[in-house]
């Protein structure tokens, strides 16, 4: 029998989008879910998604905090959703700062590139979500959707004209997207 390949999947940003955005997240204490983001990824796991988290954390190369800083807060993340830790088929940490080139840092879509080829996924099939247009910008220059979410940095008219010129939606929240464009799908 063979096993059936999964082709979907969504790339999560986590500051403003699964968590509240804290300026330079370091102490897991201060760490504040965004309670509808946890069941409404369930939902996309159970509809046979791949779910992967990319997030910039360039606290990291500024000397703000450390790698055990940013592994510490996802886990207290995935603690307080009620997540195993193998929740994310993958995670994607990028620790340079504004302007380094190369690296793993939105809107580089190096990392979707790597799991289009690593899971067999079909970019036509994918979105990436966050609360800023440098993670809809990543998901476009791989081949995938975007999506923005009004749970972190605020949405401003110009930044809604840009997404709706480029057929990117916003959404209140995690919730309103996986309703409206996962569910609606299945």
């Amino acid at each position: 029998m063979s096993k059936i390949r999964v082709h979907k999947a969504l790339f999560l940003d986590r500051d403003g989008t699964l968590i509240r955005d804290a300026h330079y997240l370091k102490d897991p204490d201060e760490l504040e879910i965004i309670a509808c983001a946890g069941e409404a990824l369930m939902k996309v796991k159970e509809a046979g998604y791949h779910l992967f988290l990319h997030t910039n954390q360039s606290g990291i190369s500024r000397g703000y905090y450390d790698w055990e800083d940013v592994y510490a807060c996802n886990q207290k993340m995935h603690q307080d959703f009620g997540w195993p830790g193998n929740f994310f088929s993958e995670v994607c940490i990028a620790p340079e700062s504004p302007g380094h080139r190369g690296g793993y840092r939105k809107p580089s879509s190096r990392f979707e590139h790597e799991m289009i080829d690593k899971f067999g996924l079909d970019p036509t099939q994918c979105w990436v979500i966050g609360d800023k247009w440098i993670d809809s910008q990543t998901g476009l220059d791989a081949g995938m959707r975007g999506c923005l979410v009004r749970t972190g940095k605020p949405i401003d008219e110009d930044l809604c004209l840009l997404a709706q010129g480029k057929n990117v939606p916003i959404y209140q929240d995690l919730n309103e997207f996986v309703n409206r464009e996962i569910l609606l799908d299945e």
